[in-house]
């Protein structure tokens, strides 16, 4: 398959809608991937291991399968690198990294849940850097109400009155909601990207993305000093199902049917992410955040279906 323009756009059809619910189970399930793998890697080395994992598979599977990587002979090739470097930079890169550090102290829950903020931020970037994506009333009060869960979520114990937050675990909620607004910037990149195969984009961000990596774990964290079957486990997971295949699948969704589509997955990575949270792990689940979850979620129904539901 190949990448199409970023002119191009297609209502959604079955198939992507069946691709939306398995990659929304695949990430809903990436949280307990990374809890799993801090057990004995920090959250740079976890990004790094998944992220390379995941590369050299894709890379295996774009040249197994005749594509190769883009080239630099023409100005096009050289924007396609441009978009890669995006992808690996705002998809792969800083989110995982953020979202590893951030679950150093907050629940795999809270993780999931913020990842409901990035339809929120696609709205205004497709607006000003998608053609045929606007903003009506109904995504601007709509994106009003989802940011209004986003402060519930993140300032809930003091908005509730169950006393402040603790200044580490506030940085740690904002790593949290940064990694969400990176995927809404990488989903953007990768819209408009010009036409290349989806192996070849894949495996080139994702190679990129382990560039980025590797020596900034090495810097700052140096080599892991050990490795258990739990963490290797996890970390192996996440390269081969919330990385490797789903950089596939939303690349996929992203140029079948846009960001706006594909950003729909936020509505159930949460949900599963909470299930998995506190069915595997025994996470606490504070009021807050199924009150936030809901707000949020609220706000994005409003923007996603009302203009739909108002002209039939």
């Amino acid at each position: 398959m190949t990448l199409q323009s970023p002119l191009a756009r297609r209502e959604p059809t079955a198939g992507s809608w069946a691709l939306l619910g398995l990659l929304g189970l695949i990430w809903g399930s990436s949280f307990l991937g990374v809890e799993m793998s801090l057990i004995d890697f920090k959250p740079i080395t976890n990004a790094a291991i998944r992220v390379s994992l995941a590369a050299v598979l894709l890379l295996a599977v774009a040249l197994g399968t005749g594509h190769r990587l883009p080239g630099f002979a023409n100005p096009t090739e050289r924007r396609i690198w441009l978009h890669c470097f995006g992808m690996g930079l705002f998809t792969n890169a800083l989110p995982f990294s953020l979202l590893a550090w951030g679950q150093q102290q907050v629940t795999s829950s809270f993780a999931g849940v913020c990842m409901a903020v990035v339809p929120l931020l696609v709205l205004p970037l497709s607006h000003f850097l998608v053609p045929g994506e606007r903003m009506t009333r109904a995504k601007v009060a709509g994106f009003a109400v989802g940011f209004a869960g986003v402060f519930l979520l993140v300032g809930g114990n003091s908005l509730l009155g169950y006393g402040g937050t603790e200044p580490s675990l506030f940085l740690a909620q904002i790593a949290c909601v940064g990694a969400s607004c990176c995927y809404a910037i990488g989903s953007i990149v990768t819209r408009l990207c010009p036409p290349i195969p989806t192996q070849s984009f894949a495996a080139t961000g994702l190679l990129l993305g382990a560039a980025m990596l590797i020596p900034t774990a090495l810097l700052f964290e140096g080599l892991p000093q050990t490795a258990s079957l739990p963490a290797v486990a996890g970390v192996i997971y996440l390269a081969l199902f919330p990385t490797a295949a789903a950089t596939i699948l939303l690349t996929v969704l992203i140029k079948r049917a846009g960001p706006p589509f594909l950003s729909l997955v936020n509505y159930q990575v949460p949900v599963w992410a909470v299930i998995i949270g506190a069915v595997v792990l025994l996470e606490p689940l504070p009021g807050h955040f199924l009150i936030a979850l809901m707000v949020i979620l609220a706000g994005l129904a409003l923007s996603q279906f009302y203009d739909r539901w108002r002209h039939g």
